[in-house]
């Protein structure tokens, strides 16, 4: 019986990056035997054991056989003659098919793993590739990570992720397994070149039709000198990584545009009808893959509200209280920052405005402040109550917002 260190923690170790987790692989060994040295049994599909004192996960040698459609279809065959080379190949990547003695430190490099690595290549270890349509996705995760290092992918393996996409195997993904290496990419440093490989290869138009849409859409030359609506949701996307790393700031970055492609693009200039296009595309989008509420609400808001915040020096009190009631800022105030991060985002995600300062965040912060500073006690000593409280509080908001805009606009004068 011998173990070795695989996987991840291999690749890692070997690019000089932090290793978050070590995987194990034991090979010439049966269940039993590591039974009776005090593994604790945790795999439901295949063998995978805890080690007795440290809880890492060590797995026996195994090989897979295709046998129905997804990812799930597989028979998994283990047996102490099943040799290291032969685990290692069902792996995804070169550079995930490593292993380390764990005794001698030795690496075992059999699919050329190491070269990829210095090359900076994501390819394929076998033709069984397409045997998995996670792998499309898996591949777009290891892409959108290592961009930062340099790393492409290998032309002959983008061809087996359009052969994947081409015979339908991507429909039989779940909605959670797409959501869940997605919300992994958008996690990452760099989170759009997941997308842009996706949609490159085909799968974003199966898995994300709504987003894949907006490719080849052209923006007006006159507020996008980048054109392509598809480019500018990537540029956003990447400024919202530079200024967050919260996930529901960058998927509502991703999905601010959506409706664009609902909208003739003659009537932009002097109607922004987009925004309210976009929600029901959202919507679909998110009960599709099962979204998370919160990258949900923020991406509705954001698509919604983006144009009024860009215009928000422009817009009259009783405007800005509607906005403010449209985000919940009374009950949900750090929406108005969140929202702001997108917004900046969306500007800085136009070719030439990287650094582009926004003062309309300060002037709504403003606003926003002197709104919610409205005493509401002294309104309830006063006697108010019910639908008169409401409408007291309303109209205190609304003075405090007037007043405090005619002074930031003289401060600014």
């Amino acid at each position: 019986m011998k173990t070795y260190l695989v996987g991840g923690a291999v690749r890692d170790a070997l690019l000089t990056l932090p290793v978050k987790d070590r995987d194990y692989l034991v090979v010439g060994a049966t269940p039993e035997q590591l039974l009776s040295q005090g593994y604790q049994s945790v795999g439901k599909d295949f063998p995978v054991f805890l080690h007795p004192q440290t809880k890492q996960e060590y797995a026996l040698a195994r090989t897979e056989r295709k046998q129905g459609q997804g990812y799930t279809g597989f028979a998994c065959y283990f047996a102490p003659d099943v040799t290291l080379e032969q685990d290692l190949m069902r792996r995804d990547l070169t550079i995930n098919a490593m292993a380390q003695d764990e005794q001698s430190g030795e690496i075992f490099d059999p699919y050329g793993g190491e070269d990829d690595l210095q090359q900076r290549i994501l390819r394929h270890v076998s033709p069984a590739f397409v045997e998995d349509p996670l792998r499309v996705l898996r591949v777009a995760r290891f892409y959108t990570r290592f961009y930062p290092l340099g790393f492409k992918v290998a032309a002959e393996t983008k061809l087996l992720m359009q052969q994947l996409v081409e015979q339908g195997e991507m429909q039989h993904l779940t909605a959670e397994r797409v959501w869940q290496e997605t919300a992994r990419a958008l996690s990452e440093q760099t989170p759009a070149p997941y997308f842009e490989l996706l949609h490159e290869v085909g799968a974003l138009a199966v898995l994300m039709p709504e987003l894949d849409k907006l490719w080849g859409i052209p923006n007006p030359p006159k507020w996008h000198p980048e054109i392509d609506t598809g480019v500018h949701c990537m540029l956003v996307l990447a400024q919202s990584a530079l200024l967050s790393d919260r996930i529901d700031v960058r998927f509502a970055a991703l999905c601010h545009d959506l409706g664009k492609g609902e909208t003739p693009v003659e009537q932009w200039p002097a109607h922004h009808g987009h925004e309210m296009l976009g929600l029901p595309l959202i919507e679909n989008l998110c009960q599709r893959l099962r979204v998370p509420n919160d990258c949900k609400e923020l991406a509705l808001l954001a698509s919604q509200y983006h144009q009024q915040i860009h215009k928000a020096q422009e817009l009259r009190s009783v405007t800005v209280q509607k906005l403010f009631d449209g985000i919940d800022l009374w009950r949900r105030p750090e929406r108005l920052e969140l929202l702001l991060t997108c917004c900046i985002a969306d500007l800085r995600g136009r070719t030439g405005f990287e650094e582009a300062l926004y003062p309309q965040a300060d002037y709504l912060r403003g606003l926003a402040k002197a709104a919610r500073g409205v005493d509401i006690k002294a309104l309830v000593a006063q006697g108010f109550v019910g639908e008169a409280m409401k409408e007291a509080v309303k109209k205190a908001r609304l003075d405090a917002i007037s007043t405090t805009k005619r002074e930031l606009q003289q401060t600014a004068s």
